[in-house]
């Protein structure tokens, strides 16, 4: 497919496409399975950091900002204060109710309401709330285009972006899943499996701004909220929870850098 044959598909192929590569990328970084059994701690934290750099990137760059520019007037910051918390809020209840497991804890640590899932599920539901926020922030990038605002060069840099970041995720649960016994084919699958939700919060995003333009600035804002709310109580905490915490804000640093060219550049 040419660019130009892209940029004439409708916003919503545009975002399904977009976040097909972007769970590719996961699929690739956990294909690194195959080829390895475990990581190197240190090189996990930096790219857990690295991710969390992307993301709050991109929430400021891609999301915030252009929310504020669209609101105008006075009160223009309203629209995205009130998106940004209840996105933050909406992640909570997922938090609060879908029994998930974080990296590196120990069962018992599941949170959400209790269940008896197992570890595999629990850990895989939990890169899964992560994975969400993202697709739905990719395809509100691209719905914005139908109504003049942003580019489509933006939300293809939001895309790479996002998919740079994907890679360590896709890692982060192969490579323990591996470590704990499972073979290199599941370890994989459930690798993947992860980012499977990014598709289809693309194609959500990217419908719910095409059927109503006011909500437009609110769900830029709600994508960023929900997006900063992963990185505070997940990605940060998991990158420093052991005793890599100067390097892992390093990587923090690299991924803002790296998310901040790609908007300014092609945004």
């Amino acid at each position: 497919m040419t660019n130009i044959e892209f940029y004439s598909l409708p916003p919503f192929i545009q975002a399904l496409l977009a976040t097909t590569f972007t769970w590719l990328i996961t699929a690739l970084g956990a294909g690194v399975v195959f080829f390895k059994k475990d990581i190197n701690r240190k090189v996990l934290d930096i790219s857990l950091g690295f991710s969390a750099g992307i993301m709050i990137s991109a929430s400021i760059w891609s999301l915030l900002l252009p929310s504020i520019e669209i609101s105008q007037g006075k009160f223009s910051w309203l629209p995205a204060s009130i998106g940004f918390l209840i996105g933050g809020l909406f992640l909570r209840v997922l938090d609060k109710f879908i029994p998930h497991l974080h990296l590196f804890l120990p069962e018992e640590k599941a949170e959400g309401v209790k269940s008896n899932l197992k570890k595999t599920t629990l850990l895989i539901l939990a890169i899964t709330i992560h994975n969400f926020p993202e697709g739905l922030a990719i395809g509100i990038a691209f719905g914005s285009v139908a109504y003049g605002e942003g580019t489509v060069a933006g939300a293809i840099a939001l895309a790479i972006g996002i998919a740079i970041q994907n890679f360590p995720e896709g890692m982060a649960v192969s490579l323990p899943l591996r470590k704990e016994g499972y073979s290199q084919a599941k370890s994989f699958w459930y690798g993947q499996l992860s980012a499977v939700v990014e598709p289809v919060g693309g194609v959500l995003g990217a419908a719910l701004v095409i059927i109503s333009k006011p909500i437009l600035p609110y769900a830029l804002a709600f994508a960023a909220g929900a997006m900063i709310f992963v990185v505070v109580e997940e990605l940060i905490p998991e990158s420093q929870s052991a005793e890599n915490a100067d390097i892992a804000t390093i990587g923090t640093l690299i991924g803002f850098v790296v998310m901040m060219i790609l908007d300014v550049t092609f945004g």
